[in-house]
């Protein structure tokens, strides 16, 4: 008998290690793993039979694999993150959720059900209003909620369907019967984390997959894309082409952010936020380097008062001004549509069954839990009487009241408390009778401990008036019930559902792919993607060059007992105008160790011009477009900041100011973090406009920072003294070029050959400015836009005759040529990032100016 594959009876030895490993369920909640004999279920004798014996012991291992996969995927789930705090690790447990297929055909019969009934309910509320004027819903608890959009009353959206996809939360009671406990109706959140749980879990139990015949998920999603095309609304001119879909996320600090990147990239539609959308002449564009684009459907990530600052919410920047005009005028189809919010209430499970018998002539297929909205005196007076064991729920979710256990008890509330309060503001309370949720199975590292579970089962519409349940889900699980939530911390399991019929194998990948999709395939580089891409270049050039500035500083301060006033002046010069130090500080002429202290303070201080500062830009504009970067950029980006936040806090942790060693091994590493970050920029990513922004921001930024250096040691001459003339070849990176061709020779000519003359050197002016020249080039050709910047053509005449020219000295003997060019460059490189910004950017400059 095979160790790896066998069914096995409630006698044999591997069913009996199960058992021994399996802690039961508490008395009072349906055990998914063990029957009331404390026998296995069937689903689950059939799992632990194919693993065998020896497959217990190897859970270990899997359980290992699938966090380093986590890992490796770079999956999160923010705890209502802020900008300061760090992404959470998502939480995935190593055994599935398994789901038998009697089980299956009743949820799945009830999802449909439900979603048909919301369906219908928002095409009533939105349109003759029949169930208020018939008493079926409360016209208070529909036209009170802050989820009812009156300004969306009598619009219906493209194809007539409101709802796309909608999310039913269910859990199985004692007696083994499923009950629905609530549903997602504005953006429902899921999918993909349902996707990327199945990834990892299937490949971790391959042969078990296969062998139970567990149904897949692909088909559902094309079943979506397939709506959204088949409706989204086009011109006439455009009726032969494929409609252009997005997916609208509120941005990196959500909390469910990967998985709106990953649905993006799954689906193959761009993710964008609000400010990459603006609405003109009654339509919806996608602001990119090309140009602005239509779009025809929007499938949201975003709650719906968030959606339009003109009509909704006006203080929100994460949505589109004139969205709700080009929903009214037909022009775009947003999934789901707006207005959906007030369905998400517990206050309406206790209508849906009259509102199935009216609008669907059914009963419903699974009926809600007793639900009482305290609106209503004669509902208020009967839900009183269950307080006791009730959950008291908040009506509408905006009002942020957590639902609680209303019972007698320490640190509970009292029922006259709770009484007294809800009579105050009757409206905004539901009360639900108490449900005690059934106990998975879930693999602790030593045992099978059982954990309330929760299952999310999503229904999409098929387009032609039907739903389509999706075969699998989310599930969410806990130690405790009132924990069954992704924010209170909890876990989530793959959900395995047994079909006795054939396996779909229908997958979202494309049989063949033609010649000229191939070739004509791109990816479409947004106005915010290429904005932080131009940023993100900017912010590594930027840190690379004050990192070394302050490094350089502080070794020539520490190592020299004295330095000619004239090169002090010069590094005091250098600090400021790099934001190591403020205006005002002390020069190191007059204070070197108010200067060094205030540099060492810098290295930490996020405020603006500082390491700290540019650091925290590099990783929020990486953060920003994490669906660009392979995981190896990310983290090489990620690891760089800790480890330099991490060594100066505990430098720091024993005294007032940094210590110098500790700050300048600090900084090593950091250059090293750095150079590995431009490497993978320079030779890791794919040559498109993103990129080649990319490019030019660092060569703008390094113009600047080096046309700065220039001026502050040439403008006082600092650069005369051997000293001067040193530090000027090490912050251009340049020492060693320098020493391979002149020696020990200290000529300003040569200096000013290789630091501003010579292309071939990385470090100068001449080489920024004919890469800058170059990418732009390519860029306005790609773009199809006149875009032209002149800065080439002061490098295009003869060197010989330039260098005479900068190497000239005024009768004050100073470079004024030199530092008139360098004037030039800095003022040039601000403004060709202005320019760049208002037409790649904004869209705010006319389509044919030219920049001269």
């Amino acid at each position: 008998m095979s160790q790896t594959r066998f069914q096995f009876d409630e006698e044999s030895d591997s069913a009996a290690a199960v058992r021994r490993l399996a802690v039961p369920a508490p008395a009072g909640h349906y055990d998914e793993l063990l029957g009331p004999d404390r026998g296995l279920r069937p689903a689950w004798r059939t799992f632990f039979g194919n693993l065998g014996t020896a497959g217990l012991s190897d859970l270990h291992r899997r359980e290992s694999l699938l966090k380093r996969q986590v890992h490796e995927h770079g999956v999160t789930y923010n705890v209502y993150s802020d900008e300061h705090g760090p992404p959470r690790r998502w939480s995935l447990d190593l055994l599935p959720f398994i789901v038998e297929p009697q089980d299956w055909k009743i949820i799945e019969a009830a999802v449909v059900q439900r979603a048909a009934v919301l369906s219908a309910v928002m095409r009533d509320v939105y349109g003759p209003m029949h169930l208020v004027r018939e008493g079926l819903l409360p016209p208070a608890l529909v036209q009170g909620s802050p989820g009812f959009l009156r300004s969306l009353h009598g619009v219906e959206p493209p194809g007539g369907i409101f709802l796309h996809v909608v999310a039913f939360d269910l859990a199985r009671g004692p007696d083994g019967r499923w009950w629905v406990l609530g549903h997602r109706t504005q953006a429902p959140s899921g999918l993909g984390y349902a996707l990327e749980n199945r990834l990892i879990v299937s490949r971790l139990f391959g042969e078990n997959f296969s062998a139970m015949r567990v149904q897949r998920l692909a088909k559902s999603f094309r079943r979506l894309l397939q709506t959204l095309v088949q409706h989204a609304p086009r011109d006439a001119g455009e009726a032969g082409g494929a409609p252009r879909i997005v997916l609208l996320t509120p941005g990196r600090y959500n909390e469910t952010y990967f998985e709106h990147a990953y649905l993006s990239h799954y689906l193959g539609v761009p993710l964008v936020e609000g400010g990459d959308l603006t609405v003109r002449d009654d339509r919806l564009f996608l602001k990119t380097l090309h140009g602005l684009e239509r779009v025809h459907a929007v499938i949201r990530r975003l709650d719906d008062v968030f959606c339009d600052p003109l009509e909704l919410r006006p203080d929100s920047a994460l949505g589109v001004p004139g969205l709700i005009h080009a929903m009214r005028c037909g022009n775009v189809l947003v999934a789901n549509a707006l207005g959906a919010a007030f369905l998400e209430s517990p206050a309406i499970h206790g209508f849906l069954p009259a509102i199935a018998r009216r609008l669907l002539d059914q009963e419903l297929v699974l009926p809600p839990r007793d639900s009482w909205w305290c609106g209503e005196a004669a509902a208020r007076e009967r839900a009183f009487a269950t307080l006791r064991t009730a959950r008291v729920r908040a009506t509408y979710r905006r009002f942020g009241l957590e639902p609680r256990i209303a019972a007698r008890g320490t640190g509970l509330l009292k029922l006259a408390e709770v009484r007294e309060e809800i009579e105050r503001q009757p409206d905004l309370f539901t009360i639900q009778s108490y449900l005690p949720y059934s106990k998975a199975p879930c693999w602790s590292g030593h045992a099978l401990v059982p954990r309330s579970a929760v299952l999310r089962v999503f229904a999409i519409a098929d387009g032609k008036g039907g739903w389509h349940a999706m075969p699998g889900g989310l599930t969410r699980i806990a130690d405790r019930q009132d924990e069954v939530s992704m924010q209170r911390g909890g876990s989530s399991a793959d959900m395995w559902v047994i079909t006795g019929e054939e396996v779909d194998r229908f997958t979202m990948l494309p049989d063949r792919l033609r010649v000229d999709e191939v070739v004509f395939r791109r990816r479409i580089v947004t106005s915010r993607a290429a904005e932080n891409l131009f940023w993100l270049g900017r912010y590594t050039e930027r840190t690379d060059n004050t990192v070394r500035a302050a490094q350089l500083i502080l070794t020539t301060l520490r190592g020299s007992a004295s330095l000619p006033a004239a090169v002090l002046e010069a590094i005091g010069g250098t600090g400021v105008a790099l934001g190591l130090v403020p205006p005002g500080v002390p020069l190191t002429a007059i204070g070197p160790r108010v200067f060094e202290r205030t540099l060492l303070a810098g290295l930490r201080d996020e405020g603006a011009a500082s390491v700290a500062f540019d650091l925290a830009g590099l990783a929020g504009t990486a953060a920003q477009i994490r669906d660009r970067l392979a995981f190896e950029h990310w983290h090489q980006i990620t690891a760089t900041v800790e480890r330099f936040t991490a060594a100066l806090a505990h430098a720091s942790a024993s005294e007032s100011a940094l210590p110098i060693d500790d700050s300048l091994a600090a900084m090593s590493a950091l250059v090293a973090g750095i150079g590995a970050i431009t490497g993978a920029q320079t030779d890791g990513m794919t040559r498109d406009d993103g990129w080649r922004l990319l490019m030019i921001g660092r060569q703008i930024e390094r113009l600047i920072s080096m046309g700065e250096v220039l001026q502050a040691f040439f403008e006082g001459r600092a650069v005369l003294h051997e000293a001067g003339f040193d530090l000027v070849l090490s912050l251009f990176n340049s020492t060693i070029t320098y020493r391979s061709r002149y020696q020990e020779q200290r000529e300003i000519a040569a200096l000013i050959d290789l630091v501003v003359l010579e292309s071939a050197n990385p470090r100068s002016l001449a080489c920024a400015v004919g890469i800058i020249d170059r990418e732009l080039g390519e860029l306005c050709e790609a773009t199809q836009q006149q875009f032209e910047w002149k800065e080439a053509a002061r490098f295009e005449r003869p060197r010989e005759l330039l260098l005479v020219e900068l190497c000239a000295r005024d009768p004050e003997d100073r470079f004024e040529r030199l530092q008139a060019l360098t004037r030039t460059l800095i003022a040039s490189a601000k403004s060709l990032s202005s320019h760049i910004g208002l037409r790649y950017f904004s869209h705010s400059e006319p389509l044919r100016s030219q920049i001269v």
